[in-house]
């Protein structure tokens, strides 16, 4: 195995592909509507071969060390390539989740500064809307996935097939390597869901650090982790590629997250640990219960945000562990384990980091006071934070000492951390904060909801700082949802402070690469343009 203190990711697949050259390291999965599996696999030499061959083509493309381009697409094998192709020419890469179009992709591609994009088809027409503002574009590599689409001239007088890049390219040595583990490596947005998303600068050092965590995660040299997350987040590049390669795995990816597929998935390739954000926890949770909950190999589930209500019901139901994983993009980590710390706890951090929960002064707060969540290192050093062209965000981000994560929680008498809401999204509710998870929880038993997702606005009349409890719901069976029955419904479940007093009908709820929904979209859709209903309790 690479030296834990000199690993990158090239260095990685590089001793994966001298040690287990045909053993495969990447599958990618998508299901068509036929119900048919459509899979690409690489094996570590083969991803070495191809991410050497694209340096070759980054550098006929007069790409210098330090420019930029952009992977836009869903989740593909390609996208990694160009991971490994940008290590060795130095160049960076930036990740765009293939659901960001109009101003929002426009911004992302400006202000990283891209020369060029690697794209997968389906992504053209959405280009092609903006491709005229970025100029600074100069070349587009087309994956092709068999989408049919008639490009303009512009976009098809600076496209070139991905495969014929590759075939006209020879491989070289991955040992042309950058010349710095310092060396950015790839410019990762954030969210966005306020406002303009940042882009945070992850260097080599920091990538191939977290590699190196696996064990901390409890992998084995012989699981199969999955992710149906985008690899444009935190979670599926750093937790579920990074460190599957890095053990020398093979990872299972698919295209996109598909709930009703996804039991399909982990037992068609026999995985053995996949991951989960909260909003996807929802929504498998949802799905009817089947005789096959309890037919995989999976062993844990590696959870951020799992509802505490459900908690107990998920691993009854499917039969598994949780480990619960806190972190953001721009650093800390906190960890519990399967069966060690107490249920809805996000854990205690990692060896060499310290957490703490402070108050709006600085002070630390005592256990069961809230606060915000901060990180320092262990040796009371702060993490680096650099916003790409931001340097006022990044010293915002790390004032005074601390990484300051911008969400409230509290820790338990024996240092167990809770995670309670994010600055300025908690919904307090006559002088109460509600727990959108109880609620949720709540309502995906109703078999005919396929999705739904709670959140707070608010309206004229409401006392300053407090919310409506909107809940809104995606529906499968149009015929079978009556929104008096669902409020009564929700009457005898709930406590009535948090029983909604909203219920929002929508085709689907819009979300993010991290499968975060975006409430500013569905406060829009809220107060107009609605698209299918909205139901006030009162009413009934």
């Amino acid at each position: 195995m690479t030296n834990e203190a000199q690993n990158t990711l090239l260095k990685t697949v590089a001793t994966q592909a001298h040690c287990k050259p045909d053993q495969p390291a990447l599958t990618f999965v998508h299901i068509d509507k036929g119900g048919d599996y459509r899979s690409e696999s690489r094996s570590y030499s083969v991803l070495l071969n191809n991410g050497t061959r694209l340096a070759t083509a980054l550098l006929s493309a007069e790409m210098n060390p330090a420019d930029r381009f952009a992977l836009y697409m869903h989740n593909h094998p390609e996208f990694v390539e160009a991971m490994l192709g940008a290590e060795i020419t130095d160049t960076i890469f930036v990740p765009v989740d293939a659901r960001v179009r109009g101003e929002k992709l426009k911004y992302m591609l400006e202000f990283s500064g891209c020369r060029g994009i690697i794209a997968a088809d389906y992504t053209l027409p959405v280009l092609e809307q903006i491709f005229s503002e970025l100029p600074s574009l100069e070349w587009i590599w087309v994956i092709d996935t068999g989408a049919t689409h008639q490009t303009n001239s512009e976009i098809a007088a600076k496209s070139t097939p991905y495969d014929a890049i590759l075939k006209e390219s020879l491989p070289i040595s991955e040992s042309v390597i950058g010349s710095s583990h310092d060396q950015v490596m790839q410019l990762l947005f954030t969210s966005g869901t306020t406002g303009n998303p940042k882009a945070v600068e992850i260097t080599r050092f920091r990538y191939g650090s977290n590699m190196t965590q696996a064990t901390h995660l409890g992998l084995l040299p012989d699981d199969r982790p999955y992710t149906g997350l985008s690899l444009t987040h935190t979670n599926a590049q750093m937790l579920t590629l990074g460190m599957g390669l890095y053990l020398g795995l093979e990872v299972i990816i698919s295209r996109k997250f598909t709930k009703s597929h996804f039991w399909d998935i982990i037992r068609h390739y026999e995985c053995t640990i996949f991951t989960l954000l909260g909003g996807m926890t929802t929504a498998i949770y949802s799905e009817p219960p089947s005789p096959r909950d309890k037919e995989h190999k999976v062993r844990y589930v590696i959870s951020a945000g799992m509802p505490k209500p459900i908690w107990k019901d998920f691993k009854t139901r499917f039969g598994v562990e949780i480990l619960e994983i806190y972190g953001s993009t721009e650093g800390g980590t906190t960890l519990n384990p399967p069966n060690t710390g107490p249920i809805g706890s996000i854990g205690k951090p990692l060896p060499h980091q310290i957490v703490e929960v402070i108050d709006n002064d600085g002070r630390i707060c005592a256990p069961g006071e809230p606060g915000e969540i901060v990180f320092r290192n262990i040796n009371v050093t702060c993490p680096d934070v650099q916003y790409f062209n931001n340097p006022e965000a990044s010293n915002l981000k790390t004032q005074n000492g601390w990484l300051h994560m911008g969400d409230i929680g509290y820790k338990d008498k024996n240092g167990w951390l809770f995670f309670e809401y994010r600055v300025g999204g908690g919904i307090r509710r006559n002088g109460d904060f509600v727990n959108p998870a109880f609620v949720e929880k709540e309502l995906s038993e109703l078999d005919y909801v396929d999705d739904c997702y709670v959140y707070g606005v608010a309206l004229e009349g409401n006392a300053p700082g407090e919310k409506e409890v909107v809940a809104a719901l995606v529906i499968h069976d149009a015929h079978r949802f009556v929104a008096e029955e669902v409020f009564r419904y929700c009457r005898e479940k709930l406590e009535a402070n948090i029983v909604p007093s909203f219920i929002q009908i929508l085709p689907n709820i819009p979300k993010t690469a991290s499968e975060k929904p975006i409430e500013k979209d569905l406060i829009e859709d809220f107060f107009g343009g609605r698209k299918s209903g909205l139901f006030k309790s009162d009413s009934f």
